[in-house]
């Protein structure tokens, strides 16, 4: 993992995008749900397989001044998730998750909603030299997965700096092969932010109703993603 600087579900060989979702209705009050956690024995693995791998601390930086930085003007709505620390009893876990609207790198709108459909979101920062393997990881594995009809996967593009290594963040992705949908977020970070990022990568996994059932840091193995995207259909 490393520190930070503070899917929609993919088709085959490119990018799904130009869905929007509309936002669940706001204002009303509900208790907060029951927390649905993931299997203990399942977080253990994670937790190993991410001390494996150096986590990256979020630090702000945007570098020089040459040219626009490549960040968007995302739109949050909701309770911002407290700042993650640990997958062991996260208090985020059964949480409903925030919503923001934005962009993909080319301006398509690219949406993260309580929808009634389960979801995988991965933030990357262009110069985190985990995301850096993590990215053609997960790249190589999109392909032959075998993801659920009611789950998205999605990214987040944040910590932007132009003076660091993979600027900008569009070219890094695109060299990859990436097809996933994504976010730029903004140059304060106000998704990473709503999203209680801590480190990079970062991994939240949302069942259908919009609350979190797990937060990872660090890379994880494309088994353990896989693993994970599919119990979200029963989370």
């Amino acid at each position: 993992m490393s520190p930070t600087n503070p899917g929609r579900r993919p088709s085959a060989g490119a990018p799904a995008k130009g869905r929007t979702v509309a936002p669940s209705a706001k204002g009303r009050a509900a208790a907060p749900p029951a927390k649905r956690r993931l299997p203990i024995a399942l977080i253990a693995g994670l937790a190993l397989a991410a001390g494996l791998v150096a986590v990256i601390v979020v630090t702000i930086g945007t570098g020089g001044s040459d040219g626009p930085l490549e960040v968007g003007t995302p739109a949050v709505t909701g309770e911002a998730l407290v700042r993650y620390v640990s997958a062991a009893d996260d208090p985020a876990v059964g949480r409903p998750i925030p919503e923001a609207t934005g962009a993909d790198f080319d301006g398509t709108p690219v949406t993260i909603a309580r929808d009634g459909r389960a979801k995988m979101i991965l933030f990357v920062a262009h110069w985190c030299s985990v995301c850096q393997q993590e990215v053609p990881l997960i790249a190589d594995w999109l392909p032959g997965a075998n993801i659920p009809d009611n789950v998205d996967l999605l990214t987040v593009s944040t910590g932007v700096d132009r003076s660091r290594p993979n600027y900008p963040p569009s070219e890094w992705l695109q060299g990859e092969g990436w097809t996933l949908p994504v976010i730029m977020d903004d140059e304060a970070g106000t998704v990473a932010g709503a999203f209680g990022l801590s480190a990079y990568p970062y991994f939240v996994f949302v069942n259908a109703e919009g609350n979190v059932v797990g937060r990872f840091t660090g890379g994880l193995p494309a088994e353990t993603i896989a693993a994970l995207v599919a119990g979200l259909v029963e989370a």
